[in-house]
């Protein structure tokens, strides 16, 4: 359903929420108009208590397909995403089979996708050893930097890079003036970690302590400094690395920083004995550290939010009976996110325009994505209605994601997004023969 108008009495344009009407032609935003401003045509009226956003725009989603279609796909994941208000997706480049570090990996990642979108998707190249030469013509191919491990990634597919083999791919990175994204975790500082089974997440913990993130950020700003490439930490869950990220940045080295709600609104001393839906790497720490991250947000250390959805099968995720040291690690967030960040930024006083700005526009300004992330003329129409007044009770098995399984279950919002526009379409999430979303290629 294509829509020539948005209006709403909270409507974020810049900075502010104003009253506005949001004029639709051709997909994007063709003027900011008035309230009351008289329009032709079909018209979405967000409720009084309601607030239109940018959509999300998550550039940290693990879909899986194909090849781990049983764990996420294209259709699932879109749905999902949707359903939580973000209209723009940027894959991951494993977990699927084969992995996106070759230009055939590339093309069948697109074929898996192709027809299966409810939002739109771009993708991640990835960097593993003895593919160097592959990324040239994955980047000219329009992916939208690379994806590399320091630690083990969890699947064959997809080694890490060991030091050499980081500073090459760099050097390589630097050359083409793409990006870098890094799971940043020290194998040596890992393996000497106390890695005690069972379902104490607090042993859990222990097994991957701060030195893990603090020694491999270390290394990739050094390879940032010797390189000049540019480079994104992700999913930051370390306090203790916001020092070194805040003189890096003040050096001018060209680095960016991300971390995801479940590190923000989780804190490790209140999971539960044995609940391996928690389990993620690098780990959810305490409550102080939670509260470090929140203020390194306002202060722009860290740059964004994402999702980091990283959805597992139950036998997966069920792997040695509650032994978090088996259970496959990764926390499916991607329709709560956005709600959830929204609640606890109230809880804290920070508003939803800073919610947004985090989870949308720089998010979109990480991948180069000048069209999303933003209501304002010549913008893609990508919309999301989120009320206050509607209660978002948390159930992981009605959730949109393939598998039942959420950090999240029974958790209660007071908020949810009530209707997503991509490029001036209503999602309409029950609709099987969906295909409001395409394909995204860097530079298109």
């Amino acid at each position: 359903m294509r829509v020539d108008a948005v209006r709403g009495r909270r409507v974020l344009v810049g900075d502010a929420f104003v009253p506005a009407t949001v004029l639709v032609r051709g997909g994007r935003v063709a003027a900011l108009e008035a309230y009351d401003h008289e329009v032709g045509g079909l018209v979405v009226e967000a409720a009084d208590s309601a607030y239109v956003v940018p959509g999300v725009v998550d550039t940290h989603v693990h879909v899986n397909e194909p090849g781990r279609t049983t764990w996420e796909g294209f259709a699932s994941a879109t749905r999902a995403a949707a359903l939580g208000g973000a209209t723009t997706l940027v894959d991951m480049p494993l977990n699927a089979v084969p992995p996106t570090t070759t230009l055939a990996g590339l093309r069948a990642k697109q074929a898996a996708a192709q027809e299966r979108l409810m939002v739109d998707v771009g993708f991640w190249g990835g960097a593993v050893p003895g593919n160097v030469g592959d990324l040239a013509p994955l980047w000219e191919a329009g992916v939208f930097g690379f994806k590399c491990f320091l630690s083990p990634s969890g699947v064959d597919e997809f080694p890490p890079l060991d030091t050499g083999q980081f500073r090459t791919a760099l050097a390589e990175v630097a050359r083409l003036d793409a990006l870098m994204i890094v799971h940043a975790e020290d194998p040596a500082v890992l393996a000497a970690a106390p890695q005690a089974p069972g379902g104490s997440y607090p042993a859990f913990v222990r097994s991957r302590p701060h030195e893990a993130e603090t020694a491999a950020i270390r290394l990739v700003l050094d390879g940032a400094r010797e390189t000049g490439a540019r480079v994104h930490v992700l999913h930051l869950s370390s306090a203790r690395a916001l020092d070194m990220l805040a003189d890096a940045k003040a050096e001018g080295l060209r680095v960016t920083v991300e971390t995801c709600p479940h590190y923000l609104v989780f804190a490790a001393e209140r999971i539960p004995h044995a609940a391996p839906e928690f389990k993620c790497c690098p780990p959810i720490r305490d409550a102080g550290n939670r509260e470090e991250l929140w203020g390194a947000l306002r202060a722009g250390i860290i740059d964004c939010v994402v999702s980091d959805h990283s959805p597992a099968t139950a036998a997966e995720k069920a792997r040695g009976d509650g032994d978090l040291q088996q259970a496959w690690g990764g926390v499916s967030g991607l329709q709560v996110g956005f709600a959830a960040m929204a609640a606890e930024a109230r809880r804290r006083g920070i508003g939803l325009a800073e919610v947004s700005r985090w989870m949308s526009r720089r998010t979109a300004d990480l991948v180069g994505l000048s069209s999303k992330g933003r209501i304002e003329v010549g913008a893609d129409a990508d919309l999301a209605v989120y009320d206050t007044a509607v209660d978002f009770r948390v159930e992981a098995a009605r959730l949109a994601h393939r598998n039942p399984i959420s950090a999240y279950d029974g958790v209660r919002y007071g908020g949810r997004v009530v209707r997503t526009i991509v490029r001036g379409d209503v999602v309409d999430v029950d609709r099987p023969d969906h295909g409001w979303g395409r394909q995204l290629a860097r530079g298109a």
